[in-house]
């Protein structure tokens, strides 16, 4: 989330083929509002997220094995694609340990993390980190946005990148940036 500036629920229904190691892209569909984006894939994660999509990718594997293996999909996308919901590439990036059946349709499949899960788990690694401030699964977002401005990129391109649809709500990152007192050092500070 804090390298891509993904939101929690982007974060969790990211499928297999949105995942561009070749381009070092992601592709958010859907996002808020319905919008589409495309976002940095951080180099530094991409061995990591290699291992875990081969490790999610044997689990599905054996998951067919035994007839399961499906997905929750849209109906529109399961009208078009019939077989997709079995598919590899439609597969959650960061899918679930169980199946359950679907709310509306009732088919037994594996959906995405639940967003209670990623928050509480998150909690648990700042508690364990130490870090003395409250910080939550969207205070990553909040942090990609403010250090690529601080380290000097353009805002419309984090405007861009955030899927923000005006560049004011973007503005509010160049106010977390400022410094109290404009930057002046304390007079205890100086030579």
């Amino acid at each position: 989330m804090y390298g891509s500036g993904l939101r929690q629920i982007e974060a969790l229904r990211l499928r297999v083929k949105d995942i561009d190691f070749g381009q070092g892209n992601i592709q958010i569909h859907g996002g808020k509002g319905e919008k589409h984006r495309v976002v940095p894939l951080p180099r530094a994660l991409e061995q990591r997220l290699a291992r875990h999509l081969e490790a999610a990718r044997e689990k599905h594997r054996r998951d067919l094995a035994i007839g399961l293996g499906d997905t929750h999909l849209r109906k529109s996308i399961r009208k078009k694609y019939p077989r997709a919901s079995r598919e590899w590439c439609w597969q959650y990036v960061f899918a679930s340990a169980t199946v359950c059946p679907h709310p509306r349709t009732g088919e037994v499949a594996r959906h995405h993390l639940h967003e209670k899960s990623l928050q509480r788990q998150f909690a648990e690694a700042v508690r364990r980190s130490s870090v003395a401030k409250r910080a939550t699964c969207h205070t990553l977002r909040h942090s990609f946005a403010t250090h690529l401005l601080e380290g000097g990129v353009d805002i419309r391109t984090v405007q861009d990148l955030l899927g923000h649809a005006d560049v004011s709500t973007t503005m509010i990152y160049l106010h977390v940036m400022k410094k109290p007192g404009a930057g002046a050092p304390s007079p205890l500070d100086l030579p």
